[in-house]
């Protein structure tokens, strides 16, 4: 006799009741199973103490904000897909709640397919095959998020992670602008797209710079190829 499927685990970190409320029924109806928490503090112990399959968080939150809770999570090794839900919505919000170790980010207000689609996204990426990849010799261990490059440690951000792991899943391949911030980011930047740009520039800083081969390729009107 199979064994029944659990439903999903989220946290939710909303101080408005009103949207606490929405987010729940959301989820719920969707088949997930949530729980809560109104403050930062609550949420970093939370997450730190319980297993989620996501959490959705909200930026302006008592005792500690958003972008706190996510830096804390990653300094913790809590490598939850994060989801950040606010109604700050320039291009400096957006890099900051990505740097801060956000998995993505949805702006107030939103619709509850948008939301839906992105959390399925998010919950569908976290269940990629864990393991290393390797190109050349940049190796990047997916359970540890950790990559290095000619036995070399090299730091990444949570968001250059993500980029970088999806350009290592796809060696030799030509990836598009669209197709990259889809996957890396589920973000439709809406001509700010400037911001794959800013990315691809950390990463060749991190993993190019004094290597004699370079891994990232800049095909001009098409996007981008990662490999020798």
């Amino acid at each position: 006799m199979p064994l029944e499927k659990l439903p999903l685990q989220v946290l939710i970190v909303e101080d408005e009741p009103g949207v606490m409320r929405l987010l729940q029924q959301t989820a719920n109806e969707a088949g997930y199973k949530t729980d809560a928490a109104t403050d930062g503090l609550t949420a970093v112990e939370r997450a730190s103490t319980r297993q989620f399959d996501l959490i959705l968080l909200d930026v302006k939150l008592p005792v500690m904000d958003g972008y706190a809770v996510c830096r804390e999570l990653r300094r913790s090794q809590v490598n939850t897909p994060i989801l950040i839900i606010t109604a700050k919505d320039t291009e400096a919000d957006k890099i900051e709640g990505l740097d801060c170790g956000a998995d993505d980010y949805i702006v107030k207000p939103f619709s509850l397919g948008e939301l839906l689609a992105r959390m399925r996204a998010l919950v569908r990426r976290s269940t990629l095959p864990s393991g290393p990849l390797r190109v050349v010799d940049l190796t990047l261990d997916t359970a540890l998020r950790q990559a290095s490059r000619g036995g070399k440690s090299i730091y990444l951000s949570a968001t250059e992670y993500n980029l970088l792991e999806y350009l290592m899943r796809h060696p030799g391949q030509i990836l598009s602008r669209a197709d990259i911030l889809q996957h890396v980011w589920q973000y439709d930047f809406a001509g700010l797209d400037n911001v794959l740009d800013v990315y691809i520039s950390h990463l060749r800083a991190k993993i190019d710079k004094g290597n004699a081969a370079p891994l990232i390729h800049t095909v001009r009107g098409h996007g981008f190829r990662f490999g020798d």
